[in-house]
């Protein structure tokens, strides 16, 4: 039996009532039913309500389920841009969007910043002829963010028919949106979900949708299945274009019931307590430091820390108290380690893994 708590950024630990969702799951045979039958839409329908009611949600959003946040890319290019799009990078997640576009035939632009660091809006200059923005609110890759007011800001440097996306693969459901000043906000479940991987979900407002069918009335091509018209016309009817992956949407459904029962006021209010210990103990640390280094651009959610000691051996170490951490994502796989810091992690699990983090200075 694995008694394993999993830190790392993405699969990561499992939310603690997933087991027993799990269990119920199989016992109602939710691996075998029809994603066409009333019993598929009812889940499709209260994992909805759920995300409405976590991230308080406009009515004018939709909520699609797709393979993962990374075909979002994708989607989003084809549907979404026309000619050009604009791209802030500043790791590894946020430049692969950008080299996305490229290859899918746009020209795409981007304002890059050294790895790690954060983005100073003031100094962004955006062109009147980007279609797209795309936004890394939590860069998962260097642990960099940019703060939910100064994403509110970009609505106002942008051109008026320009769509904000925000990727928040690795923060929601932390970061509070006003969703009047985005257009598109995605994600994957096996991070702050604590769900298995293998379902990214694309909340995209009218606006989004608009612009997909005047490209396509255009005579362009905005895809195959997975074009946001298909998209809609299924998720209105509380389905989905293909058989999806009907089991984590039925997990993320009953997970969202007990975050909600929570509330999301306490699951922030965790999230910033867990944060402060952590990077109180990485300051004072001699084997590792933050890796970002403006606090305000630290994320709240995928800490990363520059570690003098290789991350394999700082894993070994934590492997004999069933804990373990994400290594250092790229080139940094050794000299950085990444620490997770979902709803799923408990305060008393994070104390654990500081206190073993710690005797390693001993």
């Amino acid at each position: 039996m694995n008694n394993k708590v999993y830190f790392t950024p993405g699969p990561s630990e499992l939310y603690p009532t997933v087991p027993q969702h799990m269990q119920e799951a199989m016992q109602q045979k939710i691996g075998s039913i029809s994603h066409r039958s009333k019993q598929f839409q009812e889940i499709y329908a209260s994992a909805v309500t759920g995300l409405r009611t976590l991230l308080q949600l406009p009515d004018n959003y939709e909520v699609l389920f797709v393979a993962s946040a990374t075909e979002v890319w994708e989607r989003a290019i084809q549907n979404n841009v026309r000619k050009e799009s604009f791209h802030l990078v500043n790791g590894s997640f946020s430049k692969r969007f950008y080299e996305t576009a490229q290859e899918l035939g746009r020209k795409a632009q981007q304002h890059e910043v050294p790895f790690g660091q954060g983005f100073h809006v003031e100094n962004i200059e955006i062109p009147e002829s980007a279609e797209l923005i795309a936004l890394i609110q939590n860069e998962t890759s260097s642990g960099a963010c940019i703060p939910v007011e100064q994403i509110h800001r970009f609505k106002e440097k942008a051109a008026p028919d320009a769509l904000i996306y925000v990727d928040a693969v690795s923060s929601l459901p932390y970061p509070a949106f006003d969703f009047s000043k985005v257009d598109s906000v995605y994600f994957s479940v096996q991070k702050c979900f604590g769900l298995p991987a293998g379902l990214g979900v694309w909340l995209v407002n009218e606006r989004c949708v608009a612009k997909a069918e005047a490209i396509l009335a255009e005579g362009h091509s905005i895809g195959s299945y997975h074009m946001l018209p298909s998209l809609l016309e299924k998720a209105q009817a509380n389905q989905t274009v293909e058989t999806p992956n009907v089991l984590n949407i039925y997990l993320l459904s009953k997970v969202l019931e007990d975050m909600n029962s929570k509330s999301i006021e306490t699951i922030r209010r965790e999230t910033d307590s867990k944060a402060a210990q952590i990077y109180t103990y990485l300051e004072s640390s001699n084997i590792f430091s933050p890796a970002v280094e403006n606090p305000d651009h630290r994320s709240k959610t995928t800490i990363v820390a520059n570690s003098t000691m290789p991350a394999s051996e700082v894993n070994k170490h934590l492997a004999a108290f069933d804990m373990q951490v994400g290594s250092g994502y790229g080139k940094y796989k050794e000299s950085q380690i990444r620490i997770a810091n979902f709803p799923a992690h408990s305060e008393v699990q994070v104390v654990q893994l500081l206190t073993k983090l710690a005797e390693l200075e001993s």
